[in-house]
């Protein structure tokens, strides 16, 4: 497999991971239910996990702003839909803004793989 393609799937891995782990997190309970707890961990560790992958092949900065950016989309997404946590317009501007700077990084950036 091509190490770029492998890269970004990996990349997508460790974004679906976190964001499982983050509403893992918010069922958690600030740790109090111990089977939500336990499933945050395992995903977020998986998460890093494939973030490692991730970095073999692209830059710490690309993968990281790349894994943040799309999580950030992903999370608020969720929370709306999961939770019905509903963003008001400075936040969704301020994911616009974000959205905008990862599409930069993968469209311009000669440091991203491609």
């Amino acid at each position: 497999m091509n190490s770029a393609v492998f890269a970004y799937a990996a990349l997508g891995l460790a974004i679906i991971l976190e964001v499982a782990g983050t509403v893992f997190l918010q069922r958690s309970a600030q740790f109090t239910r111990l089977w939500p707890t336990l499933a945050m961990a395992v995903l977020y560790a998986g998460s890093f996990y494939s973030l490692t992958h991730a970095i073999k092949a692209m830059p710490l900065s690309v993968a990281y702003a790349v894994w943040g950016g799309v999580g950030i989309i992903l999370t608020a997404t969720v929370g709306y839909v999961i939770f019905r946590q509903a963003l008001d317009f400075a936040a969704i501007l301020g994911i616009a803004l974000i959205v905008s700077g990862v599409f930069v990084i993968n469209l311009f950036s000669q440091t991203a793989v491609h």
